[in-house]
């Protein structure tokens, strides 16, 4: 059965919708994630997502926990839009006399999804990622400090964080960035966004759109409320745990600002030989759960309001006067 066609603006519009509600919904899992992720042996400040979040809400107030949000509410719009457009597109292009797609054309349709994201994704995931993991390093410094003035006085271990450090805003880190590095700056670890999201988008297209499927009533019709949601989380689920090793490389290289003795990195290779060596294979999976339960709803909300036609609705409405 060939996709069924939905105008570009629709398209683009109800990504959008479902991305602003989704990162409203899963982001302190996400900020929780990010600093699990750059974490390193011998300076582990976090036992769980848990730990993490409730650790931020005392150091850093509730809003804390939404630390980068900002950056993500602004961009993730395009981003989603492009992902979910694109998709869709290349599954139009590759479809034939109403044939299904194939597996292996289902997979080429999400990679080139996968690679159109990276446009938006960079320099948005490297704007958060300073801004979610800022609190920690100001978080770490400080405990340091407060260990060495009270061993220096034979004290004990201080048990309690309280980061006081002025923390930079998107739009300084943009500026600098621009300045130091030109345009670059804003796309470094573009390598390791796109062997995140091209594999992610070759697996989470082809096994939601084929989970989809299984629940659909009649050939022609739209799959039910509930089927589509759980066709996202599933997929998303599965999609992210896959390329977890690639995401924590992600994180790392996109990391300006390292703590106290925490390696430094060169490229992907040398940062993957590194997590290898001194924190070993498990180390690639550090956040996997956390965004498993970031992904899941974002994409089970996504697809939710990409099959309701949320945007169909809404233009329906607009070019109603002008019948």
């Amino acid at each position: 059965m060939a996709d069924k066609q939905i105008s570009l603006p629709a398209k683009l519009i109800n990504g959008g919708i479902a991305g602003l509600i989704g990162v409203t919904c899963v982001f302190p899992i996400d900020l929780a994630k990010t600093r699990l992720q750059n974490q390193q042996n011998g300076q582990r400040m976090y036992a769980s997502m848990s730990d993490c979040l409730i650790k931020t809400i005392r150091s850093e107030g509730y809003f804390g926990m939404y630390r980068g949000a900002a950056v993500n509410l602004t961009l993730v719009t395009p981003e989603k839009a492009i992902k979910l457009a694109a998709n869709d597109f290349f599954r139009h292009q590759l479809s034939k006399d109403g044939q299904k797609l194939t597996l292996p054309k289902e997979m080429l349709a999400g990679c080139g999804a996968g690679t159109c994201q990276v446009i938006v994704t960079t320099p948005m995931e490297m704007l958060k990622i300073q801004l979610q993991d800022a609190g920690r390093i100001a978080a770490q410094r400080k405990i340091l400090a407060a260990q060495a003035q009270l061993s220096a006085q034979g004290g004990i271990q201080p048990s309690v964080e309280a980061p006081a450090a002025s923390r930079p805003t998107a739009t300084q880190i943009t500026r600098d960035l621009l300045r130091s590095h030109g345009i670059a700056g804003l796309y470094k670890g573009l390598g390791a966004t796109l062997l995140r999201d091209v594999p992610f988008s070759i697996v989470y297209f082809p096994l939601f759109a084929n989970l989809n499927q299984l629940g659909r009533p009649a050939s022609e019709e739209k799959s039910p409320f509930y089927v589509s949601f759980l066709a996202g989380c599933v997929a998303g689920s599965a999609a992210a745990v896959a390329v977890n090793p690639c995401d924590v490389v992600k994180t790392r290289l996109q990391s300006l600002e390292r703590g106290v003795n925490e390696d430094t990195y060169s490229g992907f290779l040398d940062c993957a030989r590194k997590i290898w060596r001194h924190e070993g294979p498990s180390a690639f999976l550090k956040g996997a759960y956390c965004r498993a339960l970031v992904i899941a709803p974002l994409f089970g909300i996504a697809q939710v309001v990409y099959f309701l036609g949320i945007a169909e609705s809404l233009l329906g409405l607009l070019q109603e006067p002008q019948a």
